[in-house]
């Protein structure tokens, strides 16, 4: 058996053509354009790389592009002070502070600073609650995506058995509470879980966040399983010359997609869908806003 590949930067694509059909809408219908802030503290390479990522996507929906890029010496006063501003600033609808922060910054305090309305990460502690009980927030982005792939390759999700391999804040317990509120049945397994390659083996979809190279194989896999890997680990890759590397995912691809019924390769997979959910969650975030009927297709 051969698994379906679940590509994720296609359906990120189509992501992000609704985002941008419903943006084109909100400026004719209502003269709103929606606005996207992003605050980078310091010059951590791969931050710089994902900021210049999301400022082009943002800006190829439609959608208004704000980047505030701050030295890594800047105080946690200052940084907050901004923060405010975007709160006030009617023109912006999503704030993300990008993590991680310098050491000298208190990361709980900054994003809980954000205005939960505008938190277009889903990590203030008024979304988490709201999640946690079942009622509107805005939900993390990877998450989200992860759940918007499941509902398109499975339809309902409703009764079935989910196991999400990791207990993360961003990843893990946002994951569990979205496949709770589909109506999964729902473990949570971690580095304490007993038995954890048979409490996966009954499992009909199996989401790995762990952190941990390819720990997850084909032997922890039921026949026909749905699998989302959400890793992304960079490895030696000696076959590649002296120094390289690769990266692979939480699960081992190719023992794991001999058996599952789909699977999301990394990279390509969850990958793509994290920046095409901000902008969705940057859409949502400025409907609610203003009173108007979310998107279809872009929410939790």
């Amino acid at each position: 058996m051969s698994a379906k590949i679940i590509d994720g930067k296609e359906f990120a694509a189509t992501v992000r053509e609704k985002v941008a059909t419903h943006v084109t809408r909100l400026k004719a219908d209502h003269d709103i354009t929606p606005g996207l802030a992003v605050v980078l503290v310091g010059e951590d390479p791969a931050s710089e790389v994902y900021v210049r990522s999301k400022g082009k996507l943002t800006v190829e929906v439609g959608m208004n592009s704000y980047e505030h890029r701050l030295d890594a010496t800047t105080s946690e006063a200052d940084l907050l002070a901004l923060i405010e501003k975007l709160n006030a600033d009617p023109a912006v609808h999503g704030i993300l502070c990008q993590l991680p922060l310098p050491k000298h910054l208190n990361e709980d305090l900054v994003i809980n600073s954000i205005d939960p309305a505008k938190d277009v990460d889903g990590f203030h502690i008024s979304n988490v609650g709201l999640l946690a009980t079942g009622q509107k927030s805005m939900v993390p982005c990877t998450p989200l995506g992860c759940l918007m792939m499941l509902r398109d390759h499975l339809g309902s999700l409703s009764g079935l058995n989910a196991v999400v391999v990791g207990r993360s804040n961003i990843v893990g317990k946002p994951m569990a509470q979205l496949l709770l509120r589909d109506s999964c049945t729902v473990t949570i397994a971690h580095s304490r879980t007993k038995n954890i390659e048979a409490l996966c083996r009954g499992a009909d979809i199996v989401v790995a966040a762990v952190g941990r190279p390819e720990m997850v194989t084909g032997e922890w896999i039921a026949k026909g399983a749905t699998v989302i890997d959400v890793g992304i680990n960079r490895i030696p890759a000696p076959e590649k010359g002296e120094g390289k590397t690769r990266l692979v995912g939480d699960v081992d691809f190719a023992s794991a997609s001999a058996v599952a019924g789909a699977i999301t390769p990394v990279p390509g997979g969850v990958g793509p869908m994290t920046i095409a959910c901000l902008l969705a969650n940057t859409v949502t975030a400025c409907c609610r806003a203003n009173g108007l009927d979310e998107p279809e297709g872009l929410t939790a």
